[in-house]
């Protein structure tokens, strides 16, 4: 199937770049200071949607496997995700998410026991560097609770990914099911801090439920299950050097829709970062797993310890 791994990377790769819209649509049309409430629209409805299509429930340890990467990969990377894109100007929230490939391989290594090669920590060095030349023109005064979030955020979100890797899924079950469990399981866990920290949901005027919408059906459900299938067949690493992706598309729309100035040291530091994801994507094709099996009735998930080889040594390279 190497004949079809450039279309793979691809298709992958429109999740980040979906998810550099997230800044545009969360500060242009949706209520203002609601990083949990917005984080819950983002998670839940689209979980359940794909859940009821996957028609397949966890079993077993996978029910707190589920909960966990939910946890890691949705429910606390949605709220700090949008605390810091309310906080921060659109692009310099973005690109602390530039950062992951490196803590992909530092948590593989610590987590994993796994040794990172210098060819990925180098790559990920020039890909946080190019990203951060793209923000340069916001220096200046930053919010520190903003700062914090949105490294919190990145570390939540590239712990979730190792693991995703790490415990792969069981047999029967796709990246459908696996996407829709974690989407409820975090937004389950985002729903009772909202509603305590921020109380009822706010009115919701047109532009709002179209920017819900959008996040929760094309930003989320479908970006999601992209994501999912692409680590499952890709090296982690490989994945996770698609991150700068978004990064970029926030400066892009920024530019394009915000009215946003691009200078020529910006365009320089998106070439770096995009010529750093696409390097990431170099080296030895990883194993193709074996098909998963259809699964046609709403019964539970046959649970398999199938753990996925993360190699960080030759053949890595992530997300």
């Amino acid at each position: 199937m190497a004949t079809n791994r450039p279309a793979l990377i691809a298709l992958t790769a429109l999740a980040p770049v979906s998810w550099g819209t997230t800044y545009a649509v969360t500060t242009e049309f949706l209520p203002p200071d609601r990083p949990l409430f917005t984080g819950l629209m983002r998670a839940l409805p689209a979980g359940l949607v794909l859940l009821a299509m996957a028609r397949v429930l966890p079993r077993g340890a996978w029910w707190w496997k589920a909960a966990v990467l939910g946890a890691l990969n949705i429910g606390a990377f949605f709220p700090l995700l949008f605390l810091a894109a309310y906080r921060l100007p659109g692009g310099m929230a973005a690109v602390f998410g530039s950062v992951g490939p490196l803590l992909v391989v530092g948590l593989s290594a610590l987590l994993l026991g796994q040794r990172p090669a210098a060819r990925s920590v180098l790559t990920g060095v020039v890909a946080a560097f190019g990203v951060s030349l793209v923000v340069l023109k916001a220096a200046g005064a930053l919010d520190a609770l903003g700062v914090v979030a949105a490294f919190a955020s990145t570390a939540s979100m590239s712990a979730g990914v190792v693991l995703t890797k790490h415990w792969g899924r069981p047999d029967g079950v796709g990246p459908l099911a696996l996407t829709g469990w974690q989407l409820t399981a975090g937004g389950l866990l985002i729903a009772p801090l909202a509603l305590l920290v921020e109380g009822a949901p706010p009115a919701l005027d047109a532009p709002a439920i179209g920017g819900y919408l959008y996040l929760a059906l094309a930003n989320t459900a479908v970006a999601y299950w992209l994501w999912f299938r692409g680590i499952g067949r890709l090296s982690a690493t490989q994945v996770t050097f698609l991150g700068p992706l978004s990064p970029l598309t926030a400066a892009v729309v920024g530019w394009a829709a915000l009215g946003e100035a691009l200078t020529p040291v910006q365009v320089a530091g998106m070439a770096l970062a995009f010529g750093a994801t696409v390097a990431g994507q170099l080296g030895v094709a990883p194993r193709r797993p074996a098909p998963a099996l259809p699964v046609a009735t709403f019964s539970s998930a046959e649970r398999t310890d199938r753990k996925v080889s993360m190699d960080l040594t030759e053949a890595a390279v992530r997300r």
